[in-house]
Order: structure tokens, then sequence, then C-alpha cells
């Protein structure tokens, strides 16, 4: 029942960007950024500058930045009137009356973007907190953002290899990054300034790329300056962690990088061109339905919706019993409540086996980025139901998201909802047609 050829079905990559980053087609793009919890798009729809995923391609002009001049001594007031100069500056305040400030210089070897919370200008890609669900703190105002506005930047290399380097905080409307009394902040061993924003930001780089075999690697944050440093006590202590010197703030396909409140997937060019496409994972999908799988009580056929209709329960829906891994269509067995109602309250007797669990809508992974693989939706996330290749399940069930200000937990990539369970998914059982 499950889709063995479609894996085959395109060469991958074809409907991604070129292997090569250099490639004359187009811009170079450097890589992507994709937010976990949107299921391939925002649940309140892509606005601009915001969205679930963000291209970060070649500049027309380098816009990067690199620095140049230390002022070691200044008054606030000496503070103030160099960062208001028509070039950017980080600002380190120690006291009332001492202030350093680090000016920077136009880099013509890179480009620089800028991710945050802000809707101003200097953002390139605005990013608001994700909860449980794939919905957004715009559907729940009253809930107060721990992203920072100007959250971080990345530096891009404009030639090969184009490497792509991340620091902590990013320059506001007035080219400025300040760090104010209560800001972790120190001075380095060769005299140089350095310091953490508020909550910080973390990144994990994953074991042997991002693929098959990938395994999690250790978070640690990214200081302004782009040092590395294991995790504070809690995210916005006071009391740095120890630098590692043997770690570097430079990304790798599969890296994750945690802004406190969201998390970001980073895939390079060349990590993209080997992951299924949206038109590979509608070959699954119809393949999948082509199928003819059955419900085993009520016999009727059951399909995936389409990827336009991905949130919509449909008549035809599969529906899984988690603990055991049973697919049926929805039915009445043991309970009599409207489908609605039924996804609200999950517990449910499979008439298979009599195993007692979840019993929820399954629903297929639409985000391509979030694939170690190119196989079939075989197994789901638990308890949120969406489904995936095996590897890709297994993959993620290992990796811990940080959560809050001092907690990490496994999640659905694609609704970012804590795991539960031993593993954390489940192996799907299809019944065939009985024609």
């Amino acid at each position: 029942m499950i889709p063995q050829k479609a894996a085959q079905m395109f060469s991958l990559g074809q409907e991604n960007i070129s292997p090569s980053p250099a490639s004359t087609k187009g811009p170079v793009r450097y890589g992507e950024l994709i937010v976990l919890g949107c299921n391939g798009s925002l649940p309140s729809g892509e606005r601009g500058r915001r969205k679930s995923r963000f291209a970060l391609c070649r500049r027309n002009k380098s816009n990067g930045v690199k620095p140049s001049t230390v002022h070691t001594s200044c008054t606030p007031q000496a503070a103030k009137a160099i960062s208001n100069k028509e070039q950017h500056s980080i600002s380190y305040t120690l006291s009332r009356a001492h202030t350093v400030v680090v000016e920077y210089t136009h880099d013509s070897n890179t480009d620089m973007f800028q991710i945050g919370r802000s809707t101003e200008n200097p953002i390139d890609f605005v990013v608001t907190d994700t909860v449980p669900g794939g919905q957004s703190l715009t559907d729940a105002p009253t809930i107060q953002s721990t992203i920072s506005r100007f959250a971080c930047r990345i530096i891009c290399q404009r030639n090969p290899p184009f490497s792509a380097r991340i620091y902590a905080a990013g320059f506001d409307s007035s080219k400025n990054i300040f760090l104010g009394e209560k800001a972790a902040k120190w001075r380095m061993h060769d005299g140089h300034m350095d310091g953490l924003t508020t909550n910080g930001v973390l990144v994990m780089h994953p074991r042997q790329g991002f693929a098959q075999d990938s395994r999690p690697g250790v978070w640690r944050e990214i200081s302004v300056c782009g040092n590395v440093f294991t995790l504070r006590e809690t995210r916005s202590a006071q009391q740095r962690g120890k630098m590692v010197d043997s770690e570097c703030n430079q990304l790798v396909d599969g890296s994750l990088i945690d802004l406190c409140g969201a998390t970001l997937l980073w895939r390079t060019a060349e990590g993209l061109a080997r992951t299924p496409t949206v038109k590979h994972l509608e070959a699954l999908r119809q393949e999948f339905n082509a199928g003819r799988p059955q419900c085993p009580v009520g016999f009727n056929t059951l399909a995936f919706p389409s990827m336009r209709r991905k949130d919509v329960l449909d008549e035809k829906q599969p529906w899984a019993y988690l603990r055991c891994g049973h697919v049926h269509g929805y039915h009445c067995w043991g309970g009599r409540r409207a489908p609605e109602v039924e996804a609200e309250c999950q517990e449910r007797e499979c008439p298979m086996c009599r195993a007692q669990g979840p019993y929820v809508p399954l629903w297929l992974g639409c985000e391509p980025a979030f694939y170690v693989d190119a196989e079939g939706p075989t197994h789901a996330f638990v308890p949120c139901g969406h489904v995936c290749s095996e590897k890709t399940t297994a993959y993620w069930s290992q990796i811990s998201l940080p959560h809050g200000t001092h907690a990490f937990h496994a999640a659905c990539p694609f609704c970012i909802h804590p795991l539960r369970g031993d593993t954390g998914f489940v192996r799907l059982i299809f019944q065939s047609p009985l024609d």
C-alpha cells in the first residue's frame, strides 16, 4: 500500500535550486531558513517579509560589514555621537560613565541578512513566536513575545565556498547594536569586547550533515561577535557559559537556530538539491491514494487531501490509533462524537487490536526541507499525526528543541507539538482494498 516507486520518480532537486550555488541560472543562493512548526506556509498566511521560509541570495551590491575602529573609553555622550555616524557600530555600556564603541566598516566580500521580530527595514526575515499546532502569537496577542526585535544576523561570503556565519543581535534602523548595563558582556583576552543578547541565540549543528544517518549535535550559544559558548544556566542568566574554542559559528546543512520563541532550520543550496520537492511529495500522495487503502471497519476508501487543503478535514481522511498504528477512516466505534470534537477527546480503543490510545486524523508533512530522505509516508509523529518517512520521524524524534527558558523536548517539525511515547512516532498499518 505504501508507495515504493515514487522515491525514484524524480531526480532529487530538479525542482529546487542548482546543486552548485554558482549556477548561472539566476542569482547565487547561499541557502534557506525555514521556520519549524510551519507545514509549508504560515497558518495566518504569508505576508511580505513574514513567511515560513526565506532564501538568502547574493545581493546585487554587497552590504556586509566588519569591525574597524574601537573606542575603548567613551562617555555616554561621546558614544552617542559615534553611533550617530552613517556607519554601523556596537556599543557596550560598562557603566554610566564608561562605554566601549566598536565601529564597523563596509565589507565588499560579504552579504548581511538580519532576522528578528521587528518589521523595520533592516530586518530581512520577520519571525514571530510559534506555538504547538502551527499557530503563532498573532493569534494570541495577549502573550508577550520572547523573540528579540533584532535577534541575529547571518554573514555570507559572496564567493565560493559561500560560507554562512551567524552572530547574535542585529543592527537597528540607526545601524547600531546597544548592549546595556544589564546585558552579559566582557572583554576578551585580546582586548576586544563581546556579549550576549537577553534571551540568547542558540545553534545546534547535526553530526554527519542533514541526511538519513544524521545525529543531533550539542546546543551552543552564539555571541554578538560570533564566538561559541556552552549554554547559560537559564536562558537569560547574567553569567555566560564556557567558551568552546574548538567550534565556530559557521552554519552547516541542517543547523538549527533557536531565537527563544521560534526555531529556524538552515538548509544549504547543496543540501536542498538533495531534498525531495513539493512535486515529489505530491507524487507520493497521488501514488498512495491510487493504492486505495480501506478502512477495516467501514470499508470506505481513504485518501490524503490535496496539498492545498492540508489542514482541512476531509470525509476520506485517514485516521489512526497512535498506540498501535492501525489506520481507519473516521468512525464512531467506541464513541459518538463528531470528528471536530473527537480531535479534542482522542482516547479510543482500536477495533483491530483493542489497544487504547490517541485516535487522530493523519496529515501529510508538506514542508520538503524537513525530510532527510525521499521515501514514502509510512510513519506518523505522536500525538499530532503528521505523516512522513520513517527516517525523517526517527531523526526529528532525537532532536531536543529549546522550550522556554531552560527546558528541551523533541517536537514534530511540521507543527512543533511536543512528541510523546517511547519513540515519538509510530509505524502506520494500512489495509489494502478487498477487491
